[in-house]
């Protein structure tokens, strides 16, 4: 199962928030705005750290944590049947009170009637009360009335009159699963990379380190699987075997070596006036324990040493490997599981897993990041949940813009806000295959989340000219990001997705009117014109119009269509080449 939605209350800077969940969360936004809160949040609705004092938002008394989950499968439907809803999901709260412990309580659709809710039991172990009720025909006929007796009842009822009873979904006040306590990864494994970490203890051989993860698997399959293992095992246990005094049947073993024999018989004669006996019996070691002491892991990129003596990029690019091993053994074993028809369907922790990782890009240079996004957009789609923060725009793809979530805050007061786009952009499939073609043009387009202000242009040769101007009399913004939307028609698409994040804009186009074309081209123009101005948002951009385009504006008479960008730029890289006033005024509106 996935999380599909995550809201939080009261936890650190995060008053109140709501964020819609993919396969695959990018959280990004400035520093000391409240990304990790988001991810700390969700780390202790798994019980992967506890709530102290200092995690209680200012002022405030209680705090929860509340997910919903969505694609269930069957073994998560058997388990969480309770609370499963016709939507196949799920939606459980974890909350906790200033000097109390954290408690989980679960959504379920609860009856209306009084007499047939769990947490009012109590009031109906009387049988003059529950002789006023339906129960009463569903009840012992004799002896005390139970808790138990009360709940089977209730259950019947609503067995019977499926159709009749009214339920209200909501939460319940009774313990969720009716367990004081919910066992460790009942939702699923968590594995949780922070932004700074030792490769060493993702490398250790005990407790739940991913590589020890690892290499428990492949040893049981080797247990199972391995014909040369299981021999040796089987050797081990029949030469500790015949060292005892007796055989697995129980009977004496006659070729038990004579030097134990002695060794028995001489601490026994020492001991003749206490009357013991004594039997040494050899225990078969644990093979696969015995494995893993003597394992090491050499890394040898040139020189072979242990992987703490490494730089920090290699360290974090094998943390990210041994993940990723593991995402897959899990989801081979996940399918042959599916597969076994006599699975036990009895309650168990859910097979979902969650990877939640702080900052990926650190340490690695660009084209590694890239190469990293690649591998876990691969492990969201396995089956696995991807949760990240980050400052890198090679973590952004905006063919998937409803993973995107902005994390900000203004102030304090109002606490830790956040801003998303979960509705469609696209009013047809062409719109959005026009917009996907756009990225080859323009690949670090992600860039424009991080911008103070993005600016929109037709092509390339804005692209070059407008901002070697900028320098050139001292306006140039370098928080603001420039992006070439591959032509006229695409702008008004970005500015459409920069509405719905709410951020601020300018887009600059060309009038073409040009005196060569035609009115029918000149009316297409208008009309493209008016498109991205009927887009653009008061409240957010403005355009810029080029007349009739940049060259033009620049002086260029003879449009030659080969080098465009190049041409333009050796025209105002000229020491004799003046900016217009009517220019300047464009780049100034463009750049503040």
């Amino acid at each position: 199962m996935k999380i599909k939605k995550l809201t939080i209350h009261n936890w650190r800077s995060i008053k109140d928030l709501t964020i819609d969940c993919e396969a695959l969360m990018v959280f990004i936004g400035q520093n000391n705005h409240g990304k990790s809160n988001v991810l700390s949040a969700l780390m202790y609705f798994f019980g992967e750290i506890d709530c102290s004092e200092m995690d209680f938002n200012k002022g405030s008394t209680e705090l929860y944590t509340e997910v919903e989950f969505e694609d269930l499968n069957e073994f998560d439907k058997i388990t969480f049947k309770k609370y499963v809803t016709i939507d196949n999901t799920i939606k459980v709260r974890k909350q906790v009170n200033r000097n109390s412990s954290s408690e989980y309580h679960g959504y379920c659709e609860i009856p209306q009637d009084e007499w047939l809710k769990e947490d009012k039991i109590s009031n109906y172990l009387n049988r003059t009360v529950v002789a006023s009720t339906p129960l009463n025909d569903l009840v012992p006929t004799s002896g005390r009335l139970r808790k138990e007796d009360i709940k089977e009842a209730q259950d019947q009822y609503m067995f019977n009159n499926k159709e009749n009873v009214l339920f209200n979904y909501e939460l319940e006040s009774t313990n969720f699963l009716g367990l004081k306590s919910v066992a460790s990864s009942i939702f699923g494994e968590v594995y949780f990379i922070p932004a700074v970490r030792d490769a060493k203890d993702e490398f250790n051989i005990k407790g739940k380190s991913t590589f020890n993860k690892l290499l428990s698997n492949v040893i049981d399959e080797m247990s199972y699987k391995n014909e040369s293992y299981i021999a040796a095992k089987d050797k081990i246990a029949e030469l500790t075997q015949s060292l005892n005094k007796t055989v697995s049947d129980g009977s004496i073993n006659e070729n038990r070596p004579e030097q134990i024999c002695i060794l028995e018989e001489s601490i026994e004669n020492e001991l003749k006036k206490w009357n013991t006996t004594i039997n040494i019996e050899i225990i078969p070691p644990n093979i696969d324990e015995l494995l893993k002491v003597g394992t090491n892991v050499w890394v040898d990129d040139g020189i072979p040493t242990d992987v703490n003596r490494k730089g920090s990029g290699l360290q974090r690019a094998l943390i990210f490997a041994l993940i990723k091993s593991w995402a897959k053994i899990t989801t081979n074993n996940l399918t042959e599981k599916t597969e076994d028809k006599g699975r036990d369907t009895t309650r168990q922790v859910s097979s979902s897993s969650y990877y939640i990782f702080e900052e990926p890009e650190l340490y690695l240079h660009p084209q590694a990041q890239k190469e990293l996004y690649s591998s876990l957009k691969e492990l969201s789609e396995a089956n696995n949940q991807v949760l990240i923060t980050t400052h890198s725009s090679s973590f952004i793809d905006l063919k998937r813009y409803k993973s995107i979530c902005i994390i900000y805050k203004k102030d304090i007061e109002e606490g830790t806000k956040k801003l998303q786009c979960t509705e469609e952009l696209f009013n047809s499939a062409d719109e959005k295959k026009n917009f996907n073609l756009a990225y080859w043009i323009n690949p670090d387009r992600g860039e424009l989340f991080f911008a103070k202000k993005v600016i929109l242009l037709e092509g390339q040769t804005e692209k070059t000219v407008l901002p070697y101007l900028a320098h050139q009399i001292n306006i140039f913004r370098y928080d603001y990001t420039i992006l070439d939307c591959a032509g006229k028609e695409n702008i008004k698409y970005y500015i459409e997705l920069l509405n719905k994040f709410n951020l601020p804009y300018v887009a600059v186009y060309d009038k073409d009117h040009q005196s060569y074309k035609t009115t029918d081209d000149k009316n297409q123009a208008d009309t493209s014109s008016r498109l991205i101005e009927e887009k653009i948002n008061d409240q957010l951009g403005t355009s810029v119009i080029l007349d009739n385009d940049i060259e033009e504006e620049i002086g260029i008479t003879d449009k030659d269509k080969k080098n465009k960008p190049y041409i333009a730029l050796q025209k105002i890289s000229d020491d004799n080449f003046v900016i217009t006033d009517q220019l300047k005024e464009k780049i100034l509106k463009i750049f503040t």
